[in-house]
């Protein structure tokens, strides 16, 4: 089991995206408490409705991921999740092969389709192309990673001819996707390097416009039905599942370390390979606090 730290996002309109401590500081911290990696994800200009019901502000998430990799030797940088429509798929592109060439080769694409209405008005994005436009993104990724040359005609653009270097250092950036419907599970099946399913409860219907996923016994299924997809579509790499665990408590990581331990066990008894968790934390001595007491918890005895 592999676990990720998501940088704290404070909600509200008037929150400090940086109020858990100085990005920098708190990836070399992340890094020595024994994490594997840090996440960060995107909301370029979330709506102000959004935000006072509990929404959250974010840092870009390639920008920043390209900071933290500068300060760090072997985190992996996720992007949790970067939404693959907001952009043309070729400044995702490189965008992510910046990040990988710069950090060494530690960057994890994670991927999403996006559920904000008014932030794809504000992007100018129609909200009803989402999906095509994420299945876009997913042609064109491998074609510009190559480094050859190649051609695709888009619902909005036509590139001819064209060859992007230099390459990424991974050959191909892992692709997670987010999500949790049969959509998701067929698109992880088929094209992708790993599956983020969405845990929560059935507020993930009406928020992120996801189907609950259910218990522990439910993941299970699902994460062997994608896996049994994978195989029967002739892939023969693994297919990771990262799993944001929220378990009651983690506040302190200190208390009922039996009770989270049993935790993490049975998801990787489920399948999951990845869990991310977060802090919570507001303020820079507290966030270096809460790592610390996490690392010698739950990450230092492996």
């Amino acid at each position: 089991m592999h676990f990720y730290f998501h940088y704290p996002e404070p909600s509200g309109p008037d929150a400090d995206v940086l109020g858990a401590g100085p990005l920098g500081e708190v990836a070399v911290a992340v890094e020595q408490a024994g994490f594997d990696g840090l996440s960060l994800s995107e909301h370029p200009v979330p709506g102000a409705r959004w935000l006072h019901a509990g929404g959250h502000q974010t840092l870009d998430p390639f920008v920043a991921l390209g900071y933290v990799a500068a300060a760090t030797e072997r985190l992996r940088l996720l992007t949790y999740l970067a939404v693959a429509p907001y952009r043309n798929p070729f400044l995702l592109a490189k965008a992510a092969a910046t990040v990988d060439k710069l950090s060494g080769g530690r960057v994890t694409l994670g991927l999403g389709t996006g559920y904000q209405k008014s932030e794809f008005h504000a992007l100018g994005v129609d909200f009803d192309e989402r999906n095509a436009l994420f299945d876009e993104a997913l042609d064109v990724l491998p074609m510009h990673w190559s480094g050859e040359p190649f051609s695709y005609h888009g619902r909005h653009f036509s590139a001819r001819d064209v060859q992007a270097r230099p390459r990424p250092v991974q050959n191909p950036v892992p692709i997670w996707i987010g999500g949790n419907s049969k959509l998701t599970r067929r698109r992880v099946a088929e094209r992708a390097q790993g599956w983020m399913p969405m845990s929560g409860g059935a507020e993930l219907s009406t928020t992120a416009r996801t189907p609950e996923l259910g218990g522990t016994e439910q993941l299970a299924r699902s994460i062997a039905e994608v896996r049994t997809a994978a195989e029967a579509a002739g892939r023969t790499d693994p297919i990771d599942v990262l799993y944001s665990y929220h378990g009651d408590g983690l506040a302190n990581p200190a208390a009922e370390p039996d009770r989270h331990r049993a935790a993490f066990a049975e998801l990787e008894r489920a399948g999951v390979t990845w869990i991310v968790v977060s802090s919570g934390t507001d303020s820079a001595a507290a966030t270096a606090d809460w790592l610390a007491a996490f690392g010698a918890m739950y990450l230092k005895e492996r």
